[in-house]
């Protein structure tokens, strides 16, 4: 169970750091993505992403108090060199398109790529296929993203950072599964110790250990709005 939590409070205590990178073309609406979600705000006069950016949002899952830290990467090519470093740490990510500009979908392989050449090899991923709002300028029809989502074991929605559709369940997606498999591998390090403390986790980014986890397209976080 998660719940948002407000926009973040400074005195509260902070259990989690989660950091999530977005990820995908210039203009697909990342920036519109992040506002949306921690600030609840929409700008029609976005400009570019400059290098990278980030933003906090706290929110509680499972009584737990966890801080998301996203960062905002920009897609133009000039500054791919300096963002690959920003990948590093990050233990989820949203892999962005545009609905409406078959190109940016036809780039997402190649920013999978890099991201997995880059981040730890058990990243929580979603594909967001924003801008639903403009179904009567779609060029990407959702089965065919449903079905890369499916074959590469990323979760996957349609969003509106206009609308607000969907912003929230994407980010409640990525950080409830960062959240689980952390709780999994602190419930075994638990164990393992046996009446010893576990390990504490509390306050740090989390590098998730061990084997990947297949996290198939589910049906039930693969829909449009």
């Amino acid at each position: 169970m998660a719940s948002g939590g407000g926009y973040g409070d400074p005195s509260q205590k902070i259990d989690y750091v989660f950091k999530v990178v977005l990820i995908g073309d210039s203009a697909v609406g990342k920036s519109q993505i992040l506002a949306r979600y921690a600030r609840n705000e929409f700008s029609l006069d976005s400009k570019a992403t400059i290098g990278v950016e980030f933003q906090t949002r706290t929110l509680v899952i499972e009584h737990k108090s966890v801080k998301a830290q996203i960062w905002d990467t920009a897609g133009q090519e000039r500054y791919r060199a300096v963002t690959s470093a920003y990948y590093r740490g990050a233990v989820g990510a949203m892999l962005v398109y545009d609905i409406t500009k078959r190109q940016t979908f036809d780039h997402i392989p190649r920013w999978l790529e890099e991201l997995r050449g880059h981040a730890d090899k058990n990243i929580v991923i979603i594909l967001i296929g924003n801008k639903s709002d403009l179904e009567n300028q779609r060029e990407v029809p959702t089965e065919d993203a449903k079905e890369f989502a499916q074959k590469e074991g990323l979760f996957f929605l349609e969003t509106s950072a206009l609308e607000a559709t969907n912003v929230e369940t994407a980010f409640l997606t990525v950080l409830t599964e960062i959240f689980n498999i952390v709780n999994k591998k602190n419930l075994v390090a638990g164990e393992n110790q046996g009446n010893g403390n576990p390990t504490s986790l509390a306050g740090k980014k989390i590098l998730i250990p061990g084997p990947a986890q297949e996290i198939p397209a589910k049906s039930n976080v693969c829909c449009r709005s």
